[in-house]
C-alpha cells in the first residue's frame, strides 16, 4: 500500500495542478501522511528548473502551516490521535529518544531535526505534546524547514539532474553538516 501511495504522489508531480498537490501533501505530511514532500519536490524542480525555488517556497509555508495542525494534535489530541499516529508509522522509539533531546535542547533540537530527513510530524506532534510555545514553535520550524526545502530547490536549480542521486543518497549527511555549521556559526557569533 504504502508503494502504491509513493506511486501516487510522484504521479501527481508531472501534472498542471503539481504545486496544489505538493502544498497538500507538504501540509499532511506534517501531521499524519507518511510520504515526504520531497517525493514530489524533486521531480518538479528538475522539470522545471527556473521554478525551483517557487516550489520550495511553496513547500516550506504548507509545511509550517501542516505544522501547526501537528502541534495541535500533540497539544489537544494527544490520547485520542498523536499517539496512534506515533505508533502507526513505527516512530514510538524515535519519539521517546526526541522528547528527551527535547527536553535538554529545546528549541535547537526543532531546528536541527526540522531539517534532517525524518518524519517531521514527530517533531509537531512531541511539540505539541511538551506545550512548546508556539512562537518559538513557529520560527524554529520555517527556519529548519526553509534550509531544508531551499537546499534541495537550490542544488536542483543550480545543477540539475547530475545532482539528484547525490541528493538522494547524501541528504542526511547534507542537512546534518549544513546543522552543525549553522548551529557552529550562531556559537561563534554569540561568544566573539
Amino acid at each position: 500500500m504504502l508503494r502504491r501511495l509513493y506511486d501516487w504522489v510522484i504521479a501527481l508531480s508531472g501534472t498542471p495542478q503539481a504545486p496544489w498537490a505538493l502544498a497538500i501533501v507538504s501540509f499532511v505530511e506534517s501531521s499524519v501522511f507518511p510520504i515526504p514532500p520531497d517525493v514530489m519536490l524533486v521531480p518538479m524542480c528538475l522539470a522545471n528548473r527556473r521554478k525551483a525555488l517557487f516550489y520550495a517556497t511553496i513547500c516550506t509555508l504548507a509545511s509550517v502551516a501542516g505544522g501547526f495542525l501537528g502541534y495541535a494534535i500533540g497539544y489537544y489530541l494527544w490520547e485520542a490521535v498523536g499517539s496512534w499516529v506515533i505508533q502507526t508509522y513505527g516512530l514510538g522509539a524515535k519519539f521517546d529518544e526526541f522528547q528527551k533531546a527535547f527536553a535538554e535542547y529545546g528549541w535547537w533540537i526543532i531546528v536541527l531535526k526540522g531539517m534532517t530527513p525524518i518524519p517531521y510530524k514527530l517533531i509537531t506532534i512531541a511539540s505539541g505534546v511538551a506545550h512548546f510555545p508556539l512562537l518559538a514553535f513557529t520560527v524554529a520550524s520555517i527556519l529548519s524547514r526553509a534550509m531544508r526545502f531551499f537546499l534541495i530547490a537550490g542544488l536542483l536549480h543550480f545543477f540539475g539532474e547530475p545532482i539528484r542521486l547525490f541528493i538522494e543518497k547524501y541528504l542526511t549527511l547534507l542537512t546534518t553538516v549544513f546543522a552543525v555549521l549553522l548551529v557552529g556559526g550562531f556559537v561563534l557569533l554569540r561568544y566573539l
